[in-house]
């Protein structure tokens, strides 16, 4: 994977430990991801953040495909 590839978010929550669970399966399927945590502990009991979960572009439908089986999106 080139350092230039696009990542593209496949799932939002306000729930990091949710995001956590569907990050190690995603992994575990053989697809690379990362999670960009936009939560701020000072904002968050008024304004909370999204915790975002993006795979890279060309595992896009796979990993789609694994969150609509898993029942996280629809």
């Amino acid at each position: 994977m080139s350092s230039q590839e696009k990542w593209i978010t496949v799932f939002r929550s306000t729930n990091s430990v949710h995001a956590e669970i569907i990050r190690g399966n995603i992994e575990n399927a053989g697809i690379p991801c990362v999670i960009l945590n936009k939560q701020s502990s000072s904002y968050l009991t008024t304004l909370p953040g999204a915790v975002e979960l993006q795979v890279p572009a060309q595992f896009l439908d796979q990993a789609l495909s694994l969150l609509r089986e898993a029942g996280d999106i629809e």
